[in-house]
């Protein structure tokens, strides 16, 4: 049983309706095993993750140019991409114990589905984009700025949060005036359990390959392994 009142005292945030809640808390596996015949915009989370990733880089966007009024567009660039990450944001995720609350199907709920980056990210957009529906844009702005407002500490702590492709492919185009390409090369498991298989090359060149449980996962462990390859060479 999902403690919805725990969820929204950690959030800072009463839900007038609490079903658009309880709808971003739903994965599409748990739909899928139970609302198959719901529509497509109720049955799962995915139509509110969309709206949510956009949400956060207007509301983070609006933050860092108030964090940071002496940094130029390059700069704050390269920080929202810091935060606004599936790294970042499962991180957030966690500290507001999301995975709590996540409602799964069988197959994702044995395999610790709530413990996976990937999802606890794309649910953690999700509730953002809830609050938005719920209350406007007035509601959700100061939820994202309370939550985030750790991260806008200290530039320095920021540039160390950059994820291993924007790292990856500054290094390849510092030193090789080219950037980085990703491939999938495969996938493999049942649809709530895939693994995914990513290549990093450059110009064509393999630099490294690696899996995770989402496209955009199976991408940054792919960078790290080209990271750590490019640094040696």
């Amino acid at each position: 049983m999902i403690d919805l009142e725990r969820l929204q005292q950690r959030l800072g945030y009463v839900f007038g309706d609490r079903g658009v809640l309880i709808q971003s808390l739903t994965h599409t596996s748990y739909g899928h095993e139970h609302m198959p015949g719901k529509p497509l915009a109720l049955r799962d989370n995915e139509r509110l993750e969309f709206l949510g990733d956009a949400i956060l880089d207007l509301i983070v966007s609006d933050l860092l140019l108030e964090a940071f009024p002496n940094a130029n567009e390059g700069q704050l660039s390269k920080m929202r991409a810091a935060v606004v990450n599936e790294k970042t944001l499962a991180h957030l995720a966690r500290m507001i114990y999301l995975q709590d609350s996540i409602r799964l199907g069988k197959g994702e709920t044995q395999t610790g589905g709530n413990q996976k980056p990937s999802i606890l990210s794309s649910t953690f957009e999700a509730v953002i984009a809830a609050i938005y529906l719920d209350g406007g844009y007035n509601a959700v702005y100061p939820v994202v700025r309370h939550l985030f407002a750790p991260l806008f500490s200290d530039e320095k702590d920021l540039i160390l949060l950059y994820d291993h492709k924007t790292q990856l492919q500054e290094v390849s185009q510092a030193r090789f005036k080219v950037a980085p390409t990703y491939h999938l090369v495969g996938s493999q498991g049942p649809d709530h359990a895939k693994i995914f298989e990513v290549e990093v090359r450059l110009q064509e060149k393999s630099l490294a390959r690696a899996q995770g449980t989402s496209k955009k996962e199976a991408e940054q462990n792919a960078a790290r392994a080209a990271l750590e390859f490019v640094q040696q060479v």
